[in-house]
């Protein structure tokens, strides 16, 4: 399996499978790539792993248990990887109804531990990735498990998700999710104009063309993805600055 550029995410994806295939058994359909590694710009310093899980059915309290210890054990052994996984395990079903019935989710990602979500409509924008542009590691195609989603679908969304960010950026603090925030608006924005989805870095530059009255609050959010590991910092001093580019972007998209 050569799923990526990168032999040691190589070895690790070809690890996790075989353990996911050790734990669920059947009850694991495909396994998907998506993120940084799959749309471009991926950073081996920072950059997460992004993988959908594709169950016959919902993850039950001793798959549960298993899964949790295997990523927690993977970490020991690749510290890298601490807190830079997101691994989400739905079921066949749900990935067929997500647009009317909320289902349950377990998931891993970064800030969060091993957990389960009740997950709908809201994760539309990521099984539209996943089913457009996501990479194979076992299974069918993602188009044939994920109900068809439409740009259309996929834009409206994202403007809808903009409500949400009107109160979610008050919860920011430290300036690695200013970063994120920020990043995010960006590309949010470059979906809206353009139709697509690209990176956050590609939308970065894009935006720092596009909205040059910016360019420096983008320049500053592209710089602290990168120190995210920094904590001698002084985080409140930006979010005055981060807060009104959010409003901003938001107003662009909502008119």
């Amino acid at each position: 399996m050569q799923p990526t550029a990168y032999p040691h995410i190589n070895q690790l994806l070809e690890r996790l499978l075989a353990h996911m295939q050790a734990i669920l058994g059947k009850k694991l359909i495909g396994l998907y790539l998506h993120g940084s590694l799959v749309i471009g710009d991926f950073d081996d310093d920072i950059s997460d792993i992004d993988l959908l899980a594709a169950t016959a059915s919902d993850i039950d309290e001793r798959e549960f248990d298993a899964l949790k210890k295997m990523q927690d054990d993977l970490v020991l052994t690749h510290q890298q990887w601490d807190n830079r996984m997101e691994i989400a395990y739905l079921s066949l079903q749900a990935l067929k109804t997500f647009k009317t019935h909320t289902s349950k989710l377990a998931i891993i990602s970064p800030g969060e531990p091993f957990h389960i979500v009740d997950a709908g409509k809201d994760w539309l924008l990521n099984w539209y990735i996943v089913r457009e542009k996501g990479v194979t590691l076992f299974g069918p195609p993602p188009q044939g498990i994920i109900e068809p989603i439409t740009k259309e679908e996929f834009i409206q969304t994202v403007k809808e998700h903009m409500q949400w960010w009107k109160e979610h950026i008050y919860a920011i603090r430290r300036r690695p999710e200013q970063a994120y925030a920020i990043l995010t608006m960006c590309r949010a924005l470059y979906t809206h104009r353009h139709g697509e989805q690209v990176s956050k870095v590609q939308a970065a530059l894009w935006a720092e063309k596009a909205l040059p009255e910016w360019a420096a609050t983008i320049q500053n959010a592209l710089r602290w993805r990168q120190a995210w590991r920094e904590e001698d910092v002084g985080h409140e001093a930006a979010l005055p600055e981060t807060r009104r580019f959010v409003h901003f972007v938001i107003g662009q998209i909502l008119g």
